[in-house]
């Protein structure tokens, strides 16, 4: 598996090695400079965005434009409710070139196994995170992978943390891709309130999965993730499992076992801030060997068949038990029947934590 990973990085590229750091060659396709470019952009926003252009507004604030910042939260606290009441998309924003480079630099391919009922609503579960979760956007917060083709008539709104909607400019600028906070609130509103052929999509493992990821493992958090069953069957709302196979091999990362002074440093972040803070690396602009950009490595997302739910407003804990252990099966069997397609070997199995 690992040269099937590596085979795409170095089809194109002739590598420079200099004091054991791969060089990028200076000549390469302007195509290539383009992808590179897409993938740099939305790693920067994912990274480093949210808490950059909180600390450039503050600035502003000591500044002859400090009129910009008072703007700019006067507008976050009169808008506050937008991203957990469907957002603010628009389709042209969705449909731009640079998400199309992004999706050719790995590449990520979309693949389809049965129809979604646009007269139905659904929660599209996506697994695994992986570090940025460049599957889950690309595919449900652009037209890049033509989702919109594939399921016409259902519109899918990527839910992330409610913290991305409180960072000045960067709220306004993912929403318009169409992500949603993913609070309780959120949910319910897509999937009650605003009509029928809507999918709330969810990258159930969250934050916390990203701390137990390791690049050849398929590891996702679900034993504990109950809340998304819960809120399909309150809504009577299908659940779509999906696996991004490639997902978690895009970045070496380091696993820190539960108990070392590294692990419980990391969780006692992301339980202040909602973020975690993995400890990984991948390539760099211009070099192959480190950096915070991706490896160039294939990634294969496949959309299951959905799971009818039967509405339950008021569903007991054994009830929501149930419906979570057929969840798992049907993930389970999805992970079994592609695997092999996408260089896995057929005594792997996928790993639910």
């Amino acid at each position: 598996m690992d040269n099937e990973i590596y085979s795409h990085e170095r089809r194109h590229s002739h590598k420079v090695p200099v004091l054991g750091v791969e060089i990028a060659p200076f000549r390469i396709p302007f195509h290539r400079r383009l992808e590179t470019f897409a993938i740099l952009q939305w790693t920067l926003t994912f990274l480093i965005g949210g808490f950059g252009l909180t600390f450039f507004s503050l600035y502003l604030l000591f500044t002859s434009y400090y009129w910009v910042s008072f703007l700019a939260y006067t507008w976050i606290i009169i808008d506050r409710w937008t991203p957990s009441q469907g957002g603010r998309r628009f389709s042209w924003s969705r449909r731009w070139k640079i998400w199309e480079h992004m999706r050719n630099f790995f590449p990520v391919e979309l693949h389809k196994t049965a129809d979604l009922d646009p007269n139905q609503n659904y929660i599209i579960a996506f697994h695994p995170h992986g570090i940025l979760a460049v599957g889950a956007f690309i595919h449900f917060g652009t037209e890049a992978t033509g989702f919109s083709k594939l399921f016409p008539g259902i519109k899918p709104s990527l839910l992330i943390l409610r913290g991305w909607f409180f960072f000045p400019f960067l709220r306004d600028y993912v929403m318009i891709a169409g992500l949603c906070d993913s609070s309780k609130n959120s949910v319910d509103y897509l999937l009650s309130k605003n009509g029928v052929g809507n999918a709330a999509c969810l990258v159930i493992g969250g934050a916390r999965e990203t701390l137990d990821m390791e690049p050849g493992k398929h590891r996702v958090l679900l034993n504990r993730r109950k809340g998304f069953i819960k809120k399909a069957m309150e809504h009577g709302a299908s659940l779509v499992p999906v696996y991004s196979f490639g997902e978690s091999d895009i970045y070496d990362s380091t696993c820190n076992v539960p108990g070392s002074k590294m692990r419980k440093l990391q969780e006692f972040l992301m339980k202040f801030t909602g973020f975690s803070l993995p400890i990984f690396h991948g390539r760099g602009i211009f070099n192959y060997t480190m950096g915070i950009i991706p490896y160039r490595r294939r990634i294969n997302t496949v959309v299951g068949k959905p799971i009818p739910v039967v509405k339950n407003p008021n569903p007991t804990r054994t009830e929501v038990e149930d419906v979570h252990t057929i969840y798992v099966d049907a993930l389970k069997a999805l992970f079994d029947e592609h695997k092999t397609k996408y260089g896995i070997s057929e005594d792997i199995s996928l790993e639910i934590i």
